[in-house]
């Protein structure tokens, strides 16, 4: 249930409504906006009369939540959630950038990319320390060295950090050096992982799943933000359909479905949505042009020999791509190019 109380109603009395609401066993959720108290009355306590609550002073209308995922949703929460990380405000009009290579292998490779890609102007660092492999004998990643490293550098350079966290136990570990907390796509609908972060002070970076619709994501986002964190950032990544020429198909269509939908950013993962490293750049500039957030990409200086997703990372820049650069361009081309295409959007870096 969906309560708009009047403009100018006192503390006084939100507080009268929202204690009301939490005697009949629900739960209470408040958010501003244009000068008057929304509040999400969300549970499976009493049943809620609407005409008896808009008897209850403040109160100016009572509906319904009409989606599944109610905090997610524009009708709880109209304006854009902007979550401030380092030197990025993301779902503002600046666009967020986050590069770095798929799995963290050693202090040279981390600085040596960390200080390119933020030449380029990435603000965020990304890199796996902990990587959820298809098979068990693939590199499984540094564990908190890693961590250590990835934070070490990302500080040198002035970028925040973004790593992935693979269970419950992690959460508090991952923490310790991240600056955002991500979900991969095959934990998407790991509930209990889920919860964990939605009781964490850091942003959450939810991915996809492989085969999730856009409403199963949401409700997946939903599960964070019931348990008191409203800093998500959706990743769209990629969905695994028939096709075989791609890796993943990247699903576009998303980003204005979910921005109509939903008040929390969208960002696009072009390195997993398509696993073939001369796509990624068109991709890339295709989601900021649909009117993604940011992107998160893949970029290793030795991606013929990097231990995880060298097919699809790109070289840091143009210079290094091998041949005549026609097919395989730069992470510092792209950025140029995207500064193009978010300055006729009116957005920037």
């Amino acid at each position: 249930m969906l309560i708009l109380l009047r403009a100018g109603t006192p503390e006084s009395a939100v507080a009268d409504v929202t204690s009301r609401l939490r005697m009949l066993g629900l739960a209470v959720h408040r958010t501003d906006h244009e000068n008057r108290v929304r509040i999400a009355a969300i549970g499976d306590g009493s049943p809620l009369d609407p005409d008896t609550l808009r008897q209850w002073p403040g109160v100016e209308s009572v509906e319904k939540i009409p989606v599944p995922f109610k905090l997610v949703s524009r009708s709880f929460h109209p304006q854009n959630t902007v979550i401030t990380v380092g030197r990025c405000a993301i779902g503002s009009d600046q666009l967020a950038l986050m590069a770095g290579p798929c799995s963290v292998e050693g202090e040279e490779q981390v600085f040596r990319i960390a200080e390119a890609v933020a030449r380029s102007g990435a603000t965020v660092m990304r890199g796996g320390a902990f990587k959820p492999r298809t098979s068990p004998y693939s590199f499984q990643g540094l564990g908190e060295e890693g961590l250590k490293i990835l934070r070490r550098a990302a500080d040198a350079f002035g970028l925040a950090v973004v790593s992935e966290v693979m269970d419950t136990q992690q959460v508090a570990l991952v923490a310790r050096y991240a600056d955002i907390l991500q979900l991969g796509a095959r934990n998407m609908q790991n509930f209990a992982l889920l919860r964990e972060v939605g009781h964490a002070d850091q942003p959450v970076l939810l991915k996809r799943g492989l085969a999730a619709t856009i409403e199963e994501w949401l409700m997946s986002a939903e599960h964070i933000l019931s348990q008191g964190n409203s800093q998500v950032i959706l990743c769209e990544r990629g969905i695994r359909t028939f096709e075989t020429y791609t890796r993943n198909t990247l699903d576009l269509n998303a980003i204005p479905v979910v921005k109509e939908l939903s008040h929390l950013p969208v960002i696009v993962d072009p390195s997993h949505g398509t696993g073939i490293r001369n796509m990624v750049a068109p991709m890339a500039r295709a989601s900021i042009a649909a009117g993604a957030d940011g992107l998160i990409i893949e970029v290793h200086h030795d991606p013929d020999h990097a231990l995880s997703d060298g097919a699809q990372s790109l070289y840091p820049a143009q210079a290094d791509a091998p041949g005549d650069g026609q097919h395989t361009i730069g992470y510092d081309q792209l950025v140029s190019q995207i500064r193009t295409i978010a300055a006729v959007l009116g957005r920037r870096i």
